[in-house]
């Protein structure tokens, strides 16, 4: 009896067990380099004023790291780069120990205003230029700037825009977004707006940041922040991630497109974060949970044939530990 169809076949099993366990250990480096030829060059971290050409370090990098730690990909594993993230030292815990997980060098630096050199963003600022002027520090430092930086907001309307209006089909009636540096609710509006129209784009604000203001009245102010009532010194809430009290580049970029905005008190916030965790088993952020709350006022102000509502950034921790 003739053998040779078995034998093609456990040879051919053995060639396909072979060429898997080969293809594994190569497959994560050709996934980088397929990402980094794909991946649009106006980032944060690419887009400037000046172009410039920097190293690849991702052969060398892995001698750098303790052996039993594993790096997820980002910044660092995908381009070899430091990592140096300023954040004020009241957010949460979670998001700086996560942030040291991944090798970044975390500085938590006390909550200051916009015009301390302390404050996060100068602090940044000014490590990246201590960096680059340093002779005996190689490479440069690059800030990224990503309040300012309007390449925020073009990667929004570059990526975000284009993945909701595909996985909506077009059918869709409101946007609710909170805002930070702005770049998302700037860059999804002014993507979607004139695709759709009708489109209502409406702000999630927190309790003591000025852009409620800003979008209702035209002015940076919340009564919060008056003189003698404040409990922090940065924006007065709980919520972490989104509410500011300054204009940035990327929100005045799609300022005009934003057609609404709702404010959501601390204990609005914290009620919806309790609720998304005991009624449907989602354990959301903050900043999620001033979406929710801002999505469900929208919802009850929207005829029955209009409820075709996205929800945008359900995406952060938080550290319920408020005495709310």
């Amino acid at each position: 009896m003739d053998n040779r169809p078995r034998l093609f076949l456990t040879a051919a099993f053995l060639c396909g067990v072979l060429f898997t366990l080969g293809f594994k250990d190569f497959y994560p480096d050709l996934e980088r380099r397929f990402r980094r030829r794909r991946s649009p060059a106006d980032t944060l971290v690419s887009a400037g004023l000046d172009r410039i050409d920097l190293e690849d370090h991702t052969k060398t990098q892995a001698s750098d790291k303790p052996a039993h730690v594993e790096i997820p990909e980002g910044i660092e594993a995908a381009k070899g780069y430091l990592a140096h993230i300023c954040m004020p030292s009241d957010q949460a815990t979670e998001k700086s120990d996560l942030l040291l997980k991944l090798g970044a060098v975390v500085d938590r630096v006390p909550p200051a205003p916009i015009i301390d050199p302390m404050h996060f963003v100068n602090r940044a600022r000014s490590l990246a230029a201590d960096h680059t002027a340093d002779p005996k520090r190689p490479g440069r430092g690059y800030f990224a700037d990503q309040f300012e930086n309007q390449a925020n907001w073009k990667a929004h309307f570059d990526g975000t825009g284009p993945e909701i209006f595909q996985q909506c089909g077009g059918k869709l009636d409101a946007f609710v977004a909170g805002a930070g540096t702005g770049g998302t609710i700037a860059g999804v509006a002014r993507f979607l707006k004139p695709k759709v129209p009708h489109l209502r784009v409406v702000l999630a604000d927190p309790q003591g940041s000025g852009l409620f203001n800003r979008i209702k009245y035209g002015v940076m102010f919340d009564t919060l922040e008056k003189e003698g009532t404040r409990r922090r010194s940065q924006t007065d809430t709980i919520v972490e991630g989104i509410g500011i009290n300054r204009v940035t580049a990327n929100f005045e970029a799609g300022r005009e497109l934003v057609d609404d905005a709702i404010k959501v008190s601390d204990e609005e916030a914290l009620a919806m974060a309790r609720l998304l965790a005991e009624k449907d088993g989602i354990f959301v952020g903050s900043s999620s949970s001033v979406n929710c709350e801002s999505s469900q006022n929208l919802m009850s102000k929207l005829s029955d044939e209009r409820k075709a509502l996205l929800l945008h950034g359900l995406h952060d921790s938080w550290d319920l530990e408020t005495g709310l």
